[in-house]
């Protein structure tokens, strides 16, 4: 089978969704599949539409970069056209536009089928409280998705939705490619007195970690002197105004010493903060966006890396596991002295909490799904 992977932007080797993707191409090719990888080349504000390391469409920079990109994608169907690909997998970016549309449907119309991922769904509630811009993007995609769908065979869901848009769904769980996803270290002389929580991610407003933030803050307001020091590691970036307001709440509550914004980090210095952490940070308030029910990228690289970790969604794939800690979705700040009980009354080693996801939420057991279904 000969499938392109369609996204619309470029990679960054710290960025989440960039490595989920590699992941992805990774297991398909273990699969069997001969995949190849269409993305948005923006070097130096010049922009290219690439089939992995190939040009197939140069749009030049500035303003007319930025038009051609979104309007030109005839560039995707002449190449699938002289491969003789079978098979699109595209990622959703909320993008919805006549020029995808004319893309897919031209497509279709050679009987090329189409999978369309959706990372997120419901995502319209992601869109509350983001500027023009995200919401401009939104009310085209809402006009014309149902239009798009139309020429989609199968849309890949990581939700228990079995239609989306009207099309029939491929439900499958974010997975992990554990040959790269390496297990937590137990140091040698671990801090007795310390506990440290790590949180990872893209950081939107759903992440909520300003509940996190907010209990640090009533925990040592409570605690003249407390029982433990507890750290909270923020690694990522994300929507600028999310993380200003997580620095001012920050700030506002004396916690400089104790919440550490580290940016970005992949590899080493990735693996690092990790080995010094006890406890992960997932999703604290996906009910922001409406959503109850998610497979998070972020709770599988916890448990791969055999971190213990706290979300508040549903999350089936861990629904009752004794090492994760679920706490209710509201706006309530994350209880501390709770959260410290959890962490002592562990005695799950890494090792075991790798364990009991190895056999189900490999993203080659995942892909496989979407193979055997279309």
């Amino acid at each position: 089978m000969k499938a392109i992977f369609l996204i619309f932007h470029g990679f960054e080797e710290s960025n989440g969704i960039s490595k989920k993707i590699r992941y992805q191409v990774k297991a398909l090719k273990e699969c069997g599949v001969d995949i190849r990888i269409c993305w948005l080349d923006d070097t130096d504000n010049w922009k290219r539409r690439m089939v992995d390391d190939q040009v197939i469409e140069d749009y030049g920079n500035g303003i007319k970069g930025k038009i051609r990109k979104r309007t030109n994608l005839d560039c995707v169907y002449r190449y699938a056209m002289k491969e003789g690909i079978e098979v699109v997998y595209a990622r959703s970016d909320h993008n919805t536009t006549p020029f995808l549309i004319n893309l897919y449907r031209k497509l279709r119309r050679k009987g090329i089928k189409i999978a369309l991922e959706i990372p997120t769904y419901p995502y319209d509630q992601e869109y509350k409280g983001l500027s023009f811009g995200y919401q401009r993007v939104l009310w085209i995609d809402k006009y014309l998705r149902h239009f798009m769908a139309h020429y989609i065979n199968k849309i890949v869901t990581f939700s228990n939705d079995s239609f989306i848009f009207g099309r029939p769904t491929i439900q499958i769980s974010n997975g992990i490619d554990f040959e790269v996803v390496p297990l937590k270290k137990q140091l040698p002389h671990p801090s007795d007195n310390e506990l440290h929580l790590i949180a990872v991610a893209t950081i939107h407003p759903w992440h909520g970690f300003d509940r996190a933030i907010s209990g640090l803050a009533e925990y040592y307001q409570s605690n003249v002197t407390p029982p433990l020091r507890v750290f909270l590691h923020i690694v990522g970036e994300g929507v600028p105004e999310v993380i200003s307001n997580y620095h001012c709440l920050t700030n506002e509550n004396n916690l400089q010493e104790y919440v550490i914004f580290h940016g970005p980090l992949f590899g080493e210095a990735l693996n690092a903060v990790f080995d010094q952490c006890k406890l992960g940070i997932g999703s604290l308030a996906r009910h922001r966006s409406g959503i109850t029910h998610l497979r998070s990228l972020k709770n599988r690289e916890y448990a791969a890396r055999g971190i213990p970790f706290v979300y508040s969604e549903i999350d089936d794939d861990f629904e009752g596991m004794p090492y994760i800690f679920k706490i209710e979705p509201d706006e309530s700040p994350l209880n501390i002295a709770q959260i410290i009980r959890f962490q002592q009354t562990l005695s799950i080693p890494p090792h075991e909490i790798r364990q009991s996801i190895e056999q189900t939420l490999s993203w080659k057991v995942q892909m496989n799904k979407v193979i055997d279904s279309l």
